[in-house]
């Protein structure tokens, strides 16, 4: 069987790892026993990537690469285990913004690796494969789009109360979503298109889940990527959406402060509505 996951956050990634769990895949395999006929692939947010010092950072191909490679912190859920700060230390000490963005010194050669195959022309999907290589994830890591599209958020800045835009990774990091927020934008996804290899993925597989990772910038961030949609209303496999809202509150993350932005009630009720269904104009 073949199971393809749309995904981002930490919470996907768990969830990511439980599917792998069912599936005997990965580190679930049993030693010994030949390889079984199920295949996990994952369409993974690529909307909270970002330039960090000069560095391309994507948060969450990461955060699935390290937790299905049994690399990640549990304690934080992303970034690498035991990991040190001493570049981000440094670069403090210098001044350098932004100082906000928590840069590990074992993350950072995944990052350095990325950023030197972008350079010399390398699509992120191969780059993700190749980074894939090292860490041994059992699963397929697809980037939604090999082209920039990032989350950005208008907002009303503290400082001086005038609206302005900022990365996802601003508000979500520097300003742990409380302030005054207006919308969400994803900047470059019109212009996108969805690689051949995640439309693939959902064309081929057996059965397409929606990860509870957030609706609106992690899942909606990949379904606002030309392609993708269109692939999922194509295929006759079913689509089953997971909710990571529970009792009116979310797993963990803000996906509440975020559905509230877009005017869409904190329930498992109302995030099934968004999505919506097939036989409409939904997924």
């Amino acid at each position: 069987m073949k199971v393809t996951v749309l995904v981002g956050g930490v919470g996907g990634a768990r969830f990511l790892l439980g599917v792998q769990q069912l599936l005997g895949l990965g580190r679930f395999r049993a030693p010994g026993r030949p390889a079984n006929d199920h295949e996990l692939v994952a369409v993974v947010n690529i909307g909270d990537d970002a330039w960090i010092h000069g560095v391309r950072v994507c948060p969450d191909l990461d955060t699935c690469m390290y937790t299905l490679g049994g690399g990640v912190d549990p304690q934080r859920g992303w970034g690498h285990r035991d990991e040190t700060w001493h570049a981000k230390e440094e670069l403090a000490r210098y001044g350098v913004q932004p100082d906000w963005f928590m840069l590990g010194d074992r993350d950072l050669g995944t990052h350095l690796v990325r950023t030197q195959m972008l350079g010399a022309g390398y699509p992120l999907t191969q780059i993700t494969a190749a980074l894939c290589d090292r860490w041994q994830p059992g699963a397929r890591l697809l980037p939604a789009s090999d082209d920039r599209c990032e989350t950005h958020v208008v907002i009303t800045d503290p400082a001086d109360e005038s609206r302005r835009a900022i990365h996802f990774q601003e508000w979500w990091v520097r300003y742990r979503a409380q302030v005054p927020t207006h919308s969400f934008a994803f900047v470059g996804a019109e212009k996108a298109g969805a690689t051949t290899e995640a439309v693939a993925a959902i064309a081929e597989a057996d059965v397409i889940l929606l990860a509870p990772s957030n609706p609106v910038v992690s899942v909606g961030a990949i379904l606002a990527i030309p392609g993708i949609r269109g692939a999922l209303r194509a295929t006759t496999a079913p689509v089953v959406g997971y909710s990571p809202i529970i009792g009116g509150k979310p797993l963990r993350g803000m996906a509440d402060a975020c559905l509230s932005v877009i005017g869409v009630e904190s329930t498992a009720e109302a995030v099934g509505r968004h999505y919506g269904a097939r036989a409409g104009t939904g997924v």
